[in-house]
């Protein structure tokens, strides 16, 4: 900008020395001279001011010399300094398509992540984060980017294909999330958030879980119906032990006087009908003769 500047000026003052030589006539040449010369001044101007946007935080250099951090508003700075801004509004950082990340499940199967990575810089650490990356861009590139592939491939090698794809995913994400957080906190980038959005297993793994998924259906069948059979059994042996119970209290309250007395009792109630009936209820097998017209 400083040497577009110069040109401009230089370009200015030749046609003005020109024209005051008799060598450029003309009004329009004396006009395009002075407008010439004025937008050098004023790019030269602008040379020595830095406007930083809101949401920024910027870093002057000057001939190799770093300087501190600059806040958001106009800094006056020499035409030598080159200003780097950085963003402190949220970036997200997307593995999927040509970046999902490939993973293996801790049976040795290969997964396909989809992912999404929210960070932000913290504005304290701009100038640490300058140091290391030297830009924005780069920050994600060398930091952000290699670090969330690392975790998400030591975090799924820790679960087996069937919890990467279906059971643990929730708890996966979680665990991604803290990991990264703690790895890239230290470092001045603040993660706002990790979205596994999506688990892909191979060919080969997906039908290896659709097996193991059948089985375990299989298996929770089976120790279903176990349960089942178990409970009747019991409450079999329930029934037949109260049966028994009761059997043996009947049995052992029944006397003989006593069942002679019940049948002569029955056998009362049954001869109301009959005037006399001979009932077998006498010991030794003698009739016992019940007149209901007697009583």
């Amino acid at each position: 900008m400083l040497f577009i500047s110069l040109l401009l000026l230089a370009a200015g003052l030749v046609v003005m020395v020109l024209r005051r030589r008799g060598a450029v006539r003309g009004r329009a040449a004396t006009a395009g001279g002075i407008l010439t010369g004025v937008l050098g001044v004023l790019l030269g101007v602008t040379t020595f001011v830095h406007v930083v946007e809101p949401y920024e935080v910027a870093v002057p250099t000057t001939l190799g010399k770093i300087g501190g951090t600059w806040q958001p508003g106009l800094h006056l700075k020499s035409p030598l300094t080159d200003v780097t801004s950085f963003s402190t509004r949220p970036s997200d950082l997307n593995l999927n398509g040509n970046d999902t990340v490939e993973v293996r499940s801790s049976e040795g199967g290969v997964l396909y992540a989809d992912l999404t990575v929210k960070w932000s810089i913290d504005p304290q650490h701009t100038l640490a984060l300058y140091k290391l990356a030297g830009s924005a861009e780069a920050v994600q590139q060398r930091l952000v980017q290699p670090d969330s592939r690392e975790i998400v491939r030591n975090v799924f090698a820790k679960h087996t294909g069937v919890e990467g794809y279906t059971s643990q995913r929730e708890a996966i994400a979680a665990e991604i999330e803290k990991q990264i957080t703690d790895r890239l906190a230290p470092r001045g980038i603040l993660v706002n958030g990790v979205n596994l959005r999506n688990v892909k297993p191979s060919d080969s793994l997906q039908h290896a879980i659709e097996a193991k998924i059948q089985q375990d259906q299989a298996t929770a069948q089976a120790e279903a119906a176990v349960r089942t059979a178990k409970a009747e059994a019991e409450k079999r042996k329930i029934d037949a032990d109260s049966t028994a119970a009761a059997n043996a209290a009947i049995a052992g309250s029944l006397t003989d006087k006593l069942l002679l007395s019940q049948c002569i009792e029955a056998f009362k109630a049954a001869a109301e009908k009959n005037p006399v009936y001979a009932s077998p209820c006498g010991s030794g097998g003698t009739p016992v003769i019940v007149d209901s017209t007697k009583r």
